[in-house]
């Protein structure tokens, strides 16, 4: 059936987190949902389920996993074994578990900046030192690995290496000679990946999307992978992730770290999860492809109308990185946007010191909201 992303829903009034936070008349661009409503199918799915009536304790569906491994083979050629698969009630819960079942208390945690703040947080969470690298941005804007410098990072304290691919905020999605570069530190170091692939889903023309685990057997032996259907079909409120642990020793550490703590995914969210992933994939084309077309129409924009302001090209996500040092504001952009444009972003300090000067705009919303959210921005800068 043909979905209308240009339907304006009216959000302020709901329990949205996106939409409650700022104030009435600030148009919210930042948080990681969409505007726009789920999958049929999933929304179908969660109806029957409600009115079955009986809400007791419930586990998964018992073809989620046969359905989540076939996925994997299709799109990435990964054969992952079912048992393979530990469901989370959410990819920040599944990172904070891997944090810890990865490493201990005093070993390093190596991560690449600038980057998703819970990724930032996780190590020092679970008493573990940070240690980071900045990615390397050239001068069209664009984010690569160097290699060297990811080897110089390494210290003999360093125990893991949490990736973000594809990459939020700078929404790249690495290639495999980047993966594969990655991958071969960590295996000459002996560190345990931890990779939040949560975007996998999100990718543009023209790009692919590697699970850097998929490279090779010894590579999965020492990763976490985590994956959900909640950014790629809008129900990231309902908390269903899956890690995806080949290795049973690794596997048995990330469980007992759970264990008696973490609780189980509801069974709403395993309903949403099952249906998104077997039905999900026509609402997902159309989608991809309205949200490319938001992604050419903002880097045009900014371009064009917003002098000072650069964007970082996009090969995955829905959230554009900018790049406002030129603008030539006092203090953050985002503070400036919201004072002067009304619009509510990302500080790019969220992500860490590299992303002072940068603002975040999540473009997953009708065009007609982008649009006057640009505007407004572009009016603050004198436009």
């Amino acid at each position: 059936m043909p979905y209308d992303f240009d339907r304006i829903i009216d959000r302020r009034h709901t329990d949205s987190e996106k939409w409650r936070y700022f104030a009435p008349d600030v148009l919210a661009l930042w948080v990681a949902d969409m505007d726009f409503t789920a999958p049929e199918p999933v929304i179908r799915a969660l109806r029957e389920r409600v009115e079955h009536g009986i809400f007791g304790y419930g586990g998964e569906p018992p073809e989620l996993r046969e359905v989540l491994v076939a996925r994997l083979q299709e799109r990435y050629a990964w054969t992952v074994s079912p048992e393979a698969i530990v469901f989370v009630p959410g990819l920040v819960v599944g990172l904070n578990i891997a944090t810890r079942a990865a490493a201990q208390p005093g070993d390093g945690a190596l991560i690449q900046t600038p980057v998703y703040r819970p990724i930032i947080d996780a190590p020092g969470s679970a008493g573990q030192v940070l240690q980071t690298m900045a990615l390397t941005r050239g001068s069209d804007g664009r984010y690569t690995l160097d290699p060297e410098l990811m080897a110089a990072a390494i210290t003999e304290r360093t125990r893991t290496f949490t990736l973000c691919s594809p990459h939020n905020p700078v929404g790249r999605v690495f290639s495999r000679d980047e993966l594969t570069a990655m991958a071969e530190l960590c295996l000459r170091h002996d560190l345990t990946i931890i990779s939040d692939e949560i975007h996998c889903d999100l990718i543009f023309s023209g790009a692919q999307h590697i699970p850097i685990a998929a490279l090779a057997p010894e590579l999965a032996a020492r990763t976490i992978t985590l994956m959900a259907p909640s950014k790629t079909f809008n129900i990231a409120g309902l908390y269903c992730s899956a890690a995806i642990i080949p290795d049973l020793e690794l596997r048995r550490r990330f469980k007992a770290v759970a264990h008696g703590i973490v609780p189980s995914v509801n069974l709403m969210a395993f309903a949403a999860a099952l249906a998104a992933y077997r039905d999900g994939d026509p609402w997902l084309a159309e989608c991809l492809h309205y949200l490319e077309g938001n992604r050419d129409y903002l880097a045009q924009f900014v371009k064009d109308r917003l002098p000072g302001v650069s964007m970082s090209p996009m090969e995955g996500t829905y959230l554009a990185w900018l790049d406002c040092r030129e603008v030539g504001i006092t203090g953050a952009p985002a503070e400036f946007f919201l004072k002067q444009a009304r619009v509510g972003l990302n500080d790019g300090a969220w992500f860490g010191t590299e992303g002072e000067g940068f603002v975040r705009l999540n473009f997953g919303c009708p065009r007609a909201t982008l649009t006057e959210a640009l505007k407004r921005m572009e009016r603050a800068l004198g436009g």
